[in-house]
């Protein structure tokens, strides 16, 4: 039982809280939900997606190169990952600048596209693409202790659902096998649709930010119930934590020997976490190892 975590004051707080929850909380009450990026795979030097929207966006470049001198297309053609990184991080500290000339043109990326087509697309990507620093695909960068932990958790009479600003249509095709987690137990922000002969086929516009307050929303909106064990690790996830009725678990990214160390984007996640007493998820100290191998 939880192998990949060692034995301390987090393992003890999951376990303590699961035995009373069997005990207490009725089966159908057991909502779980977990934040993704940086929660359940990395996100540093950038998020996934990002890299993915990066590779996407220098082919649009590549066919048009007045597009060279605009961010993100600059950006995307020198893969410069680091600018898309430093973008959400600056969202996370309140600057929304690089994150709406990012947004405007991840928008136009597929509009027209049908859904099946970009979830081909997104596999191939996965099929393919491997982490520009830690040398290992993409797939193979999820964190084994959390995914012990949905298993942990679904053995116990959880559902577990992922609740993530990453997009919901990126996601869906890949968290079956990458955490048993079926596509429609995943919620995340999401691009308009419209139904056209037959199909779903993706607007220019944003539906859904699914991000800081949005989340608590948009975890009604498709479950209705309050969760009882929230999993975040950023500023983005300080309302689904606030919102958790029962265990609140933060992760700390302070290994940069085996993934990354930084807490730019998560300050007052933090803060939140030593004022309020979540318990907090040391990747250095509270997991035996990071990617299970």
């Amino acid at each position: 039982m939880l192998e990949h975590w060692r034995d301390g004051p987090a393992r003890s707080a999951i376990v303590d809280f699961v035995e009373r929850a069997v005990r207490d909380i009725a089966p159908e009450e057991r909502v779980a939900v977990f934040d993704n990026d940086g929660t359940l795979w990395c996100e540093k030097p950038a998020y996934i997606q990002l890299d993915f929207l990066m590779r996407r966006l220098a082919e649009k470049a590549g066919d048009d190169h007045t597009l060279r001198t605009q961010e993100p297309y600059r950006a995307a053609a020198d893969h410069d990952l680091a600018w898309f990184g430093n973008a959400i991080t600056k969202h996370y500290q309140g600057d929304d600048n690089d994150l709406k000339a990012l947004a405007a043109a991840g928008l136009s990326l597929h509009v027209s596209m049908t859904v099946e087509d970009y979830a081909a697309h997104v596999t191939d990507f996965f099929d393919r693409a491997d982490h520009p620093s830690l040398g290992r695909p993409y797939r193979e960068c999820v964190y084994a202790p959390m995914v012990q932990l949905l298993r942990h958790l679904e053995t116990h009479g959880f559902t577990c659902y992922i609740a993530s600003g990453g997009g919901r249509d990126f996601m869906r095709p890949v968290t079956g096998a990458l955490y048993g987690v079926p596509p429609e137990r995943v919620i995340g922000s999401a691009q308009g649709l419209k139904f056209d002969a037959g199909d779903l086929v993706i607007q220019p516009t944003l539906d859904v930010f699914d991000d800081g307050p949005e989340k608590p929303v948009r975890i009604w909106s498709r479950i209705g119930r309050r969760p009882v064990l929230a999993v975040g690790n950023s500023n983005g996830d300080n309302e689904m934590l606030s919102y958790c009725r029962g265990l609140r678990l933060l992760v700390r990214h302070d290994d940069g020997e085996r993934e990354f160390a930084y807490t730019a984007g998560a300050e007052r996640a933090l803060e939140h976490a030593a004022a309020q007493g979540w318990t907090q998820i040391s990747m250095r100290d509270d997991w035996a190892t990071v990617f299970g191998d």
